[in-house]
Parts: structure tokens; C-alpha cells; sequence
């Protein structure tokens, strides 16, 4: 069985591209894939969640599986009970990959917003789900200053919790990174006690699905079955050298 966890730092921070990239790159690889979104908020019936995106980028080959939608914008347990529908619970998360699991090559739980959002009124979270699926979490994060506190905390409490962190992908990747964003790249497999194993380009999402899809392997690692190439993307967009005084 292989199902990853793909969570985040934050929210709008590249983790439903991120999880099209995987899915795009398994499906290139000859892999079945399906993507598990156990609660869409901020989404009306009837319009596009993120499964649809990851669907749109990465190809109609994927399963895309949505077990809860919620209006508001809002974290999954709060949406819930504001809209007076129930909450989604880790087992019934986790019962839910384990069959999907059975039928694919790839399942990826994508969260909503970080690792520790609130699905219900009793404080349940996508870690507790991925505890019961023994599944390895990957971490989305940002690329800019203020992003090595939340790596760190949100990889405090996976170790807290006896989860594997895989690794970290930086989920949006500017065209012109500043001195915040280059000392990141060094920074952020030491936080995280885990590797960096790829950065997505900011507006990937955007890119037409051939594009993307033909892309997308360029920017995840080996581990996640791309050929994004860690130590080269360090020579080149580390730490520049300090200014002589």
C-alpha cells in the first residue's frame, strides 16, 4: 500500500499543485493514482474544489475522491458545524485511503491549510488520520522569510506524534528569489530534520495541462519519482556569498 499525506505550513501555499505535480509525475510513470481531499471548503456545490484542479493538471487518469464540502472559508471542523453538516472524522479518512490503496498504484491525502487544522469539535487532525494510516507526511511550505518557524513546528509536532516527515517541497518558487527565499534553501532541511525534495515554480498552476504535466518532474525529486536535482538547485539558488565589510 502507498499512501502519502500532503500537508502544509499554511494555507494558499502550493499544496494543491504540489499534489498535481506528484499525481502527474506517478501517472507518467505508469502508476494508477487516486487523490483523497477529505474536506473542500470555501466551495459551493456543483463548483471546481481542488481534486478538479489536480484532476485538470495532471490528467483524467486520476481518481479524484472529495468526502466533505463546506461553504465557508473556513477550517473543516469550524465550516462544519457553521453549516450544521457533519464533520469528517481520521477513521473514516483513513478507512477511505486503505480502500482506495487496494485499487491504486498512489493514493495522496492532500489537508486543508497546516498539519494540525481542526477537522471536528473534538480537536481531531490530518495528523491523527495519518497515524492511523501509517502513511508518510510530505510538507508544502512557503518559500519566504517567516517559513522556518512553521516548518519547524509543524515537523515538532509530526515527531511528537511518531509520524515519518518524507520531506519538505517549497510550493511556490519565485522567478527572482530574494536573500530571504536563497537562505531558505539552506535553511530548510536543517529545521525540518528532513530533506528538501523539490520546489514547484510560482504559477505552475496556471501552466495548460500538457505543459504542466510534461513539467512536472522537473521539480520533485527522485524520492517522489521526479528528477529534480537538490544538490544542483542548491548551487545555484543557496545562500549567495556575503558582502567583504
Amino acid at each position: 500500500m502507498t499512501v502519502w499525506v500532503v500537508t502544509g505550513t499554511g494555507t494558499e501555499i502550493g499544496k494543491t499543485v504540489t499534489t498535481a505535480a506528484l499525481a502527474a509525475v506517478a501517472v507518467r510513470a505508469g502508476r494508477s493514482v487516486a487523490v483523497l481531499k477529505p474536506a473542500q471548503t470555501g466551495v459551493a456545490p456543483g463548483e471546481p474544489g481542488d481534486v478538479d484542479e489536480v484532476v485538470r493538471l495532471a490528467g483524467e487518469q486520476v481518481t479524484g475522491v472529495e468526502l466533505a464540502r463546506y461553504p465557508e472559508p473556513l477550517a473543516p471542523g469550524t465550516a462544519a458545524a457553521r453549516a450544521g453538516l457533519p464533520p469528517v472524522r481520521p477513521a473514516e479518512i483513513a478507512e477511505e485511503a486503505v480502500k482506495l490503496a487496494a485499487s491504486h498504484d498512489l493514493v495522496l491525502i492532500e489537508g486543508a491549510g497546516g498539519l494540525l487544522v481542526h477537522f471536528d469539535g473534538e480537536g481531531s487532525t490530518l495528523a491523527d488520520a495519518a497515524r492511523l494510516v501509517g502513511a508518510p507526511v510530505l510538507v508544502v511550505a512557503r518559500a519566504g522569510l517567516g517559513t522556518l518557524n512553521s516548518v519547524q513546528l509543524t515537523a515538532e509536532a509530526l515527531r511528537s506524534r511518531g509520524l515519518m516527515q518524507a520531506g519538505v517541497v517549497i510550493g511556490s518558487w519565485p522567478g527572482e528569489p530574494g536573500l530571504a527565499e536563497r537562505c531558505n534553501v539552506a535553511d530548510l532541511p536543517i529545521v525540518a530534520g528532513a530533506p528538501l525534495l523539490g520546489a514547484v515554480p510560482a504559477g505552475a498552476g496556471r501552466l495548460g495541462a500538457p505543459g504542466f504535466r510534461a513539467a512536472a518532474g522537473r521539480w520533485v525529486g527522485p524520492e517522489l519519482g521526479g528528477v529534480w536535482d537538490a544538490a544542483a538547485f542548491a548551487r545555484r539558488w543557496g545562500p549567495p556569498a556575503r558582502a567583504e565589510s
